[in-house]
């Protein structure tokens, strides 16, 4: 599998999402992607209560532990890449969580509208503001 440019959605290279637990299709704690990712896992987002109820409700428990897969199960403020298509469906229903925009990649915009992606942003670890960049 070739991985696409590590690039997010503000043009700039991609940031951490996170590594407790280690997120990304690659599992390299980025929201990397490439053509064999058939869910878009490119938006990095910090899990709320509500939207891991919600996608249990809509059949993706992220919450359940399951040791078999190494997965224990996540909880509120894990970062987490999620899908595009399910955050723009909980955008939708009014319990999208918030996103790191320089830890999501930019083919989250095949999806999910840049401006969709800004309201719901936040600043993260090592950063000023997530929307403007890392602070130098």
């Amino acid at each position: 599998m070739e991985q696409d440019d590590s690039v997010n959605v503000l043009g700039e290279r991609l940031a951490l999402c996170g590594s407790d637990p280690v997120t990304g299709f690659f599992r390299d704690g980025h929201c990397n992607t490439c053509a064999a990712d058939r869910g878009n896992h490119t938006v990095c987002a910090v899990m709320t209560d509500e939207f891991l109820a919600f996608s249990k409700y809509v059949g993706n428990d992220l919450s359940t532990p399951r040791p078999e897969f190494g997965f224990e199960g996540l909880k509120a403020g894990d970062s987490w890449c999620l899908c595009a298509g399910r955050f723009l469906q909980a955008h939708d229903e009014g319990c999208a969580p918030q996103v790191y925009l320089a830890a999501t990649h930019r083919r989250a915009l095949e999806i999910v509208p840049l401006e969709v992606l800004k309201d719901h942003a936040t600043p993260g670890p090592g950063t000023r503001d997530r929307r403007t960049g890392p602070d130098l």
